[in-house]
């Protein structure tokens, strides 16, 4: 990947609101260097329900929907937004589906390229994993407070 892209990448990661707040710009610059960037058209999914991720995306460009079997209000995710999380979390099938909304385009972390970081530099996974909590706690606070109001038809 070029040096402007990988910066560019990195300056959109590092100041959005909803996404690894923890990691700091060098921590995202070893990221961005191991990680598979993909693209995804309107309409693709990139995450289905049931089925495992190994790993977790993070959106750089474009947004996507979650899909929730419950809910008729769904969440959108936005550049730097991860999801993938609690399958990557728990190590068990994705619990919903995440489809694109316009297109996409993500960094893919799988869980040997990240354990293998971790090892190395034992802070960023600290920082991640941190960053991962707040994420999950800060959606499940939503979806709390979404199920307070009346459901959109």
């Amino acid at each position: 990947m070029s040096k402007p892209t990988q910066q560019q990448d990195v300056s959109v990661l590092s100041s959005a609101k909803h996404g690894l707040v923890f990691l700091t710009p060098n921590d995202w610059l070893l990221i961005a260097d191991k990680a598979t960037r993909l693209k995804f058209k309107a309409g693709a999914p990139m995450i289905q329900q049931g089925k495992r991720t190994h790993g977790v995306y993070i959106l750089l460009t474009g947004m996507a929907k979650v899909h929730l079997p419950t809910q008729h209000i769904l969440p959108a995710l936005g550049p730097g937004e991860v999801c993938g999380e609690i399958s990557f979390l728990d190590d068990q099938p994705a619990t919903v589906d995440v489809v694109a909304e316009e297109a996409v385009e993500a960094y893919y972390l799988d869980r040997p390229m990240l354990q293998t970081l971790f090892e190395l530099f034992p802070h960023m996974g600290s920082r991640f994993y941190h960053s991962l909590a707040c994420s999950v706690s800060a959606r499940l606070r939503e979806l709390i407070n979404q199920s307070a109001l009346p459901k959109k038809p």
